[in-house]
């Protein structure tokens, strides 16, 4: 019996392709060296310092249980700007090294399948305080920001990339993590691309409960043009594409 469309890409939600790969053969097992655990940057570009970490205890208190129980998408902001020691709180809360083991492996903020972190942190600086509209890429080994590009009509672009949902346009500051599979696939060969977005997930939801521990909002957006908002980062789509976004900004 012939299955339909659905029944043969539910095959991607299984763990079968486990059974079926020779894990002596991957990268990890041939005794490859791991990738880094971050995306280099030109000498000529800038960097931004942001608030270091260990200021956070101070500054954001918020009980878990009325974070969970609060926690819910939001698409109505107004155009007030963040502060940069906010972004600087969210950034870590997503992706923020806690320990580095070598320059293939790191603990952070969100667990990762074998600690390989396969995704980058992007982010459209619409209204933040201190910061230029642009394009901008969080390096965890720094907890700093390097300037990709600066662009006026940034929140024009990232609204058609994402299908003209124009409420986007109103967001502070727009989260765009690509992944990088080679740093997963390391490891796992064909087994790494499901993981890959459980790792998504995982960040996503850290995202939500740092938005409120912030006094703001957030939505996890999936639908957007996959070429488009992947040219807009310079990315080739092949070794590095984007595969989640979300929105942060502030309430009405």
């Amino acid at each position: 019996m012939q299955q339909s469309p659905y029944q043969q890409y539910r095959y991607f939600l299984k763990d079968s392709i486990r059974k079926n790969i020779d894990f002596s053969r991957t990268d990890q097992s041939r005794g490859v060296p791991p990738p880094p655990i971050e995306k280099s940057y030109k000498s000529n570009q800038d960097l931004i310092p942001l608030t270091p970490s260990s200021s956070f205890q101070d500054l954001y208190r918020i009980d878990l249980q009325y974070a969970i129980k609060n926690r819910q998408s939001h698409r109505n902001f107004i155009k007030k700007p963040i502060s940069l020691t906010d972004l600087s709180f969210l950034l870590w809360a997503t992706q923020g090294i806690r320990q580095r083991i070598d320059n293939g492996h790191a603990l952070r903020t969100v667990p990762s399948a074998g600690a390989r972190h396969a995704l980058e942190t992007y982010l459209a600086v619409l209204n933040v305080e201190s910061l230029v509209k642009g394009f901008y890429r969080y390096l965890p080994i720094e907890h700093k920001l390097v300037v990709e590009s600066l662009d006026t009509i940034i929140d024009q672009k990232i609204t058609q990339a994402c299908f003209c949902q124009n409420w986007i346009a109103d967001a502070s500051v727009f989260f765009m993590w690509a992944a990088i599979p080679i740093r997963m696939e390391w490891r796992y060969g064909l087994a790494a691309h499901r993981v890959i977005l459980i790792d998504a997930g995982h960040v996503c939801q850290n995202l939500y409960l740092a938005t409120e521990a912030i006094g703001a909002g957030t939505c996890a957006v999936a639908a957007y043009d996959q070429d488009m908002i992947d040219n807009l980062l310079g990315l080739d789509g092949n070794n590095e594409f984007v595969i989640y976004t979300a929105a942060v900004g502030n309430l009405i």
